[in-house]
């Protein structure tokens, strides 16, 4: 596959880009949403009583069912060659399919074509190959959504932002990919950014007038949305590795298949360990028949599960073209824009929609609200010297520390790697004239010594 997103690249934020951007937050915020608000729902249960509808795993089920979506879309474009993000195909303005003209002449050998590079097809192996990120995909989703049961929305996505903490730790650890001082200062306010939050969920469960969790239960949902964030990290730096095998997995594939993995792996391995794990749910960690008979019985589940469905399959395409069009730091902004838009709908859907759902005020969301900073402030400045992000450079913003050696090192790096990008371009365009020519055979006889 070629035609990826170039993270070393200025790319700018057109109209397109930008419309793309406000889809992912959109979808993303209502992936939250949706899954809290359906654990808050109450159905009538399979001995004919109205429970709640706290099923993690059932949610998760329906996250990888919803990017499954994406294989019916990459069949499409790959059949009728759509112009697509990621995908790249032969011109149907060249007479040969896309491939350089060559003269004719009979005094001459007939020249080899010049190909345009084009998404091939995908060799099977790859099919199975991608079940690993979505077993890494499986663990996380479910621990963050056990403990998404016992903590509000808008804390949990918080805490879900402190993967770049583990993807940080093994990128220097395990990728032996060294990190600049500057980064390990945004790791360092990520850190403090989970304590205050993380104190949060503490003082708000301890608080009979505003919350009825166990704090021991509140406890258990931190641990739960940490280790899952960790998973989630081991999941990115995989995927980081296998990048650079250079196999053909175009975006919309990527995420069919780890939908399609996850759903075989939710429904014969997860699902059947939780039936016979013991738990409350009539016996069971979760009961998959309890779950399908109050779904069955149950419109607004129907209704909230649909819009579920979608948001998911939305988020993970949007987010993939928001990589690909600006880069993946354009994907880091993205993930930490989610708190902030979780949160505003969480407390507007409680004081403006229905006190029934939704996340109330509290005395102690001051430091929430100040959590919330700290890991925008700790983003900013690990994500620099890119797009929206914070240099420090002596100033106040940054207690007078000095990065600028630093920024510099990376700026001549990026430099270097354009500057070798554009040289094989315009070799590949010489390439191109030079084949057209009288003189073509010649010069492929010379390439060849």
């Amino acid at each position: 596959m070629t035609g990826g997103g170039d993270s070393t690249a200025h790319k700018s934020c057109s109209l397109t880009e930008t419309i793309i951007f406000l889809l992912a937050i959109v979808s993303g915020t209502a992936c939250s949403i949706c899954s809290k608000t359906m654990m808050e729902q109450h159905a009538i249960g399979i001995d004919g009583d109205y429970e709640k509808f706290e099923k993690p795993l059932f949610q998760t089920l329906g996250m990888f069912i919803g990017m499954i979506a994406g294989l019916f879309m990459h069949a499409i474009v790959m059949y009728w060659k759509i112009p697509f993000p990621g995908y790249v195909f032969p011109s149907s303005a060249s007479p040969n399919g896309g491939a350089v003209p060559t003269e004719k002449d009979r005094l001459l050998k007939q020249l080899p074509t010049l190909e345009q590079p084009e998404t091939q097809a995908v060799p099977v192996w790859m099919y199975f190959f991608l079940i690993i990120p979505a077993i890494f995909d499986l663990g996380a989703t479910a621990l963050c959504m056990m403990g998404l049961r016992y903590l509000d929305v808008s804390i949990y996505q918080m805490l879900r932002g402190s993967g770049i903490i583990f993807v940080a730790l093994m990128k220097q650890h395990v990728l032996k990919d060294r990190l600049y001082n500057f980064q390990w200062l945004g790791v360092f306010w990520n850190v403090v950014s989970v304590l205050l939050v993380g104190g949060t969920a503490l003082l708000n469960s301890a608080d009979e007038s505003t919350s009825n969790v166990d704090p021991g239960k509140a406890m258990l949902g931190l641990g739960l949305v940490l280790t899952g964030a960790f998973v989630q990290a081991l999941q990115f730096v995989f995927e980081e590795k296998v990048m650079t095998m250079d196999v053909p997995s175009p975006p919309l594939l990527l995420i069919g298949m780890e939908g399609l993995w996850g759903t075989l792996l939710s429904l014969f391995v997860l699902y059947p360990v939780a039936y016979y794990l013991p738990g409350d749910d009539h016996g069971s960690y979760e009961n998959p028949f309890n779950t399908w008979y109050m779904l069955v019985n149950s419109t607004d589940l129907q209704i909230w599960f649909f819009v579920y469905f979608f948001a998911i399959f939305g988020y993970n395409l949007f987010a993939v073209l928001v990589t690909f069009l600006l880069n993946s730091v354009w994907h880091a902004i993205l993930d930490n824009f989610r708190p902030i838009t979780v949160w505003g709908t969480d407390m507007f859907i409680f004081y403006f929609i229905s006190a029934q759902f939704g996340e109330t005020w509290t005395p102690y969301s001051w430091i929430q609200l100040v959590g919330m900073a700290v890991l925008l402030y700790g983003t900013a400045i690990y994500n620099a010297p890119n797009s929206g992000s914070l240099r420090l450079e002596g100033g106040p913003e940054g207690c007078c520390l000095n990065f600028r050696d630093e920024y510099e090192d990376i700026e001549r790096r990026l430099e270097d790697e354009r500057l070798h990008a554009e040289w094989l371009n315009r070799k590949m365009s010489f390439a191109e004239t030079r084949l057209t020519g009288s003189f073509a055979g010649e010069w492929l006889g010379s390439t060849r010594l």
